[in-house]
């Protein structure tokens, strides 16, 4: 198998990692930039010792990014989440997290002008075909990451990246509600079906006998318990009229109890889909956030708050904090802070099949 070399950025983006690339340095045929997505981060070996991802779902993402082919958008974003342990591409999900890299990321590789100050700029993520305003900290019309945010689950501090999700309401069905009911019942238990940044299917943790308290170690040894969360999982799929689910990642599982603590705030536990996250995904708060600010959900009644002002979730690594700015006939926006870091910068040396190769440039 012949190598090829291919510019790349490993950036941090929130709580996860992986390389970022433009969208002009990667092939169009799907199939082969597939392949060589597979080959750079290790794809089918736990630990990924054959490429850079860090054996884990958070480090084995993918941003690619380019000129947005949407009007009032400046940069286009295709999320690829990358098995570990298997040879697939996912492009199906968004992720919050890497989204928020993508601003700086541009910035620096020209994509987009920079301001003295901060630079929002508008992200087109081509998953969903949702649009997110991105905010940065650009002191003297450059990307700075050293500040003073911080967010659970990363070290250290940095600049605050702020980002405000638009319209995220039917991010992949067309509809927040897709099953057309704020609850459902699914193997005996009220579930509430959601597609606002991620297609969610949200359960209260003790009606599987759990606290969303527990940690992810914890969870994912308890196979009768992830067997049933997965099988739930599925016929979730199937209502949202997303089909056979069994070999996507979406919907995302979300179990959940209130948080006594303070309120508006719940204990919660997110799996992607077969494991259970170590913090909580950024379009899982989007989600969770929206279904807590719709009337009779899972969620809505856990926090017992009517049209919240925020949402607090506590999940593995501490907490995400969540805005909610309703206007009467408008789909709540939903804005979260991250950070990000760009680690280095370079190019990575993936192996395609030379069949695969001949066939693409046929």
């Amino acid at each position: 198998m012949p190598s090829i070399r291919v510019p790349c950025v490993l950036m941090r983006g929130g709580t996860s990692r992986g390389p970022f690339f433009l969208s002009s340095d990667l092939p169009t045929d799907v199939e082969l930039r597939d392949e060589i997505l597979l080959s750079a981060l290790g794809a089918g070996h736990e630990l990924q010792v054959d490429g850079i991802g860090g054996g884990n779902p958070l480090t084995s993402k993918v941003a690619i990014v380019g000129p947005s082919t949407r009007p009032g958008a400046q940069v286009d974003y295709l999320f690829a989440q990358v098995k570990v342990s298997e040879r697939v591409v996912d492009t199906s999900p968004n992720c919050g997290n890497m989204l928020s890299a993508v601003v700086p990321f541009a910035i620096e590789q020209g994509l987009i002008a920079a301001t003295p100050g901060t630079t929002t700029a508008r992200v087109h993520n081509v998953n969903t075909g949702k649009l997110i305003d991105v905010t940065v900290s650009t002191p003297g019309g450059r990307v700075t990451y050293e500040g003073d945010a911080v967010i659970d689950g990363v070290p250290g501090s940095a600049a605050p990246i702020l980002m405000t999700f638009l319209d995220v309401a039917g991010a992949k069905t067309g509809r927040l509600l897709p099953t057309g009911q704020a609850q459902d019942e699914i193997d005996g238990l009220p579930v509430s079906c959601v597609d606002a940044g991620m297609p969610l299917v949200i359960l209260r943790a003790a009606d599987l006998g759990k606290t969303a308290l527990e940690a992810p170690a914890d969870l994912d040894r308890d196979r009768p318990f992830m067997d049933r969360l997965n099988a739930i999982r599925i016929e979730a799929g199937r209502r949202m009229g997303l089909g056979d689910v069994s070999g996507l990642v979406i919907p995302k599982p979300v179990i959940l109890s209130p948080f006594a603590a303070e309120t508006p705030a719940l204990a919660a536990r997110y799996f992607m889909p077969h494991s259970c996250h170590k913090a909580f995904a950024v379009t899982g708060g989007i989600g969770l956030a929206m279904a807590a600010a719709t009337p009779g959900t899972v969620a809505a009644e856990a926090i017992g708050a009517q049209s919240p002002a925020s949402l607090s979730i506590r999940h593995p690594a501490g907490r995400l904090d969540l805005r909610i700015e309703q206007s009467p006939g408008d789909t709540p926006r939903i804005s979260v802070l991250r950070t990000a870091r760009r680690l280095f910068e370079g190019a990575v040396f993936a192996r395609i099949d030379q069949d695969e190769g001949a066939r693409a440039a046929a």
